[in-house]
Formats: C-alpha cells, structure tokens, sequence
C-alpha cells in the first residue's frame, strides 16, 4: 500500500438527522454530503475505511418491528444491527461511487459486514445502561420486561425504553479482509453501528449477543489492528473544549496523549458526549497511532490542513 491510511467515524445522525423523516431518499441525500468529504480524504493521498453509527436506523428497525409484532416474528438486537449495516453500506457506497465518478476516480467501495468479540463476562452486562429502541408506554413495558427479560427505564419523560449493555470490543471479524481490501486500494465501510457483538460460547463457537458497542472504540480497534496513519472522529462541535459550557470555556487546538489522560481524569470530558471519543483516541495513540483529529463535518477540510479541529498527537512537544 503506497498511500498512507484514514480511518473516519462518524454517527448514524449525518445520513438520518433528528428533524429528518428517515426515508431512503433522505437518507441517500445526507450521504452524497458525506460522500464528498470521503472522497476530499482520498484526494489527500489516504486509502480509507470509514466506520459509521446507525442509532436513529436501527431504533426505526426496531421501531417498525413492534408496531408489526402481531403479524410476524420480531428480530433480536444483533440482527438488527446487521440489517442497518447492510443497509446504509448500501447508501453510503452508492453515494460515495457516485461522487468517485463525478471526480473521475478509479476506485471501488465496499462495505464489510463486521462482528465485533466481547466478553461475555464484561461488567456492561451486569450494568446495562444503553437506550436503545422505540418509547414503551407503562403497560407494554411492563409486559416486555416480564415475556422477554428486558431492562427498562423511564427516559426524558416519553415513556419507557429498553437499555442494553455497552461491552467494550475486543476483536474484529474480519480484520485480515478488511486490511486486505485497503491494501488493493479499495475504500472499506465497516463495523457499521460499532459492529454486530458477538462472543465465543463454552463449545467455541461464535453466538451473538444484544448489546451496543460505542462506534469509537470499535474505531479505536480497527485502527490500531489496520495500522491507519489518521484517525478521524467527526461529531457535533468544530474543537474540543476545555471548561466547556463554562464562561471560561476555550478550544484546544492540539493536546498530547499524557494532555488528554489528565483532562480525562479531571472530568473535563462527559462520559456520555466527549469522553467516549477522547478515550478510544487515547487508545489509538497508546497502541501505536499517529495523529487523531477531532471536529465537526463542517469544518473537516479546515481541519486537514490544521486551521480547525482538535488534533491529539502521541509525542509530548505541542506545537
């Protein structure tokens, strides 16, 4: 492979925004947006595997199987999340072909239904604590609790949701194809909603599990295990934000990995927004990884030549 490699994580929430009504049409619309970008990445002299979310998809799927529940059977969390990977690699690769050709670039796109191992025995089992899933009112919640096992809890005053565990992965499948297919130059799509988790049962066999893996450290994985040059993680601010949402608030251009673990452990980055992210790029760094950037999908050309964004870097000398 003669270029270097990106890896870019993005959420479910480019292609699907909350104001949006989650056609296909819509959807393939939002990712022709997205797709220019893949492709400014490209032109920059990067092979590139891009991992996205699919929160908004896969609670629609899951959406539309209860409201049909009396007429055919429901499908368990991990099959769903397949069907959402498959289904936005089909939008994403479309647009991303499309905007390939517009450019007059000889490249081909493929998206790689992806399990992602946990452990069975990881502690997020026993602490469930991800939404996931369409709003029950108290009745049907309680039904579903008692038939199926669910965890339930009241959330934002809507009715209740299901939560389900977070483990953290520990493997990919299939990564050897995955670095396969980057090294002949193809543009990857994987681990689509942080992959399908599965786990080794006692016969050694692989079994899927309901759970939520978090879409950056499923990034941080694939990265470390593909050896990328750049680790790309777009969300909803341009920088990150020391004191954020405070009168003191500031950005922060660039930080080093030992930066980020101290402001980590200060609670400067929430768990359930910023935190995430800063620890699966912490992560990458660890693990042998050069340069994380930071931003929004605004700013992300800005950010590749250094004029936005937050970069976090491994050596300790902040320019």
């Amino acid at each position: 492979m003669k270029n270097k490699l990106a890896l870019i994580a993005f959420g479910g929430n480019v292609m699907l925004s909350a104001k949006g009504k989650g056609t296909a049409k819509e959807q393939y619309q939002n990712a022709r947006k997205a797709a220019v970008l893949m492709v400014d990445i490209i032109k920059k002299g990067f092979e590139l595997i891009i991992v996205h979310g699919n929160g908004p998809q896969v609670g629609n799927v899951m959406l539309q199987m209860e409201s049909a529940s009396d007429i055919v059977p429901t499908f368990p969390l991990d099959v769903c999340g397949a069907m959402t990977q498959g289904s936005m690699g089909y939008i994403l690769e479309r647009a991303i072909l499309n905007e390939l050709r517009k450019q007059s670039i000889d490249k081909e796109v493929v998206t790689i239904l992806t399990q992602m191992i946990v452990d069975r025995e990881d502690r997020a089992f026993a602490n469930p604590s991800k939404p996931i899933g369409p709003f029950y009112n108290t009745p049907r919640a309680k039904q579903l609790k008692r038939e199926k096992k669910w965890e339930m809890v009241e959330d934002s005053g809507r009715g209740f949701r299901r939560i389900v565990a977070s483990p953290k992965p520990l493997d990919v499948i299939p990564k050897k194809a995955i670095r396969a297919m980057v090294e002949q130059g193809v543009v990857v799509i994987t681990a689509g909603g942080g992959g399908i988790p599965v786990f080794l049962n006692s016969r050694g066999y692989f079994e899927g599990v309901e759970a939520v893996i978090d879409k950056d450290f499923a990034s941080s994985l694939i990265a470390r295990e593909a050896g990328v040059d750049l680790f790309i993680i777009l969300t909803g601010v341009d920088r990150v934000m020391e004191n954020f949402g405070k009168a003191n608030a500031r950005p922060v251009p660039t930080i080093d990995v030992n930066q980020a673990r101290k402001m980590l452990a200060e609670g400067q980055f929430p768990p359930g927004s910023m935190g995430p992210k800063i620890s699966a790029s912490i992560e990458y760094i660890s693990g042998g990884g050069k340069e994380v950037i930071i931003t929004s999908s605004e700013k992300l050309r800005l950010a590749l030549t250094g004029k936005s964004g937050t970069k976090i870097i491994a050596d300790s000398t902040v320019n």
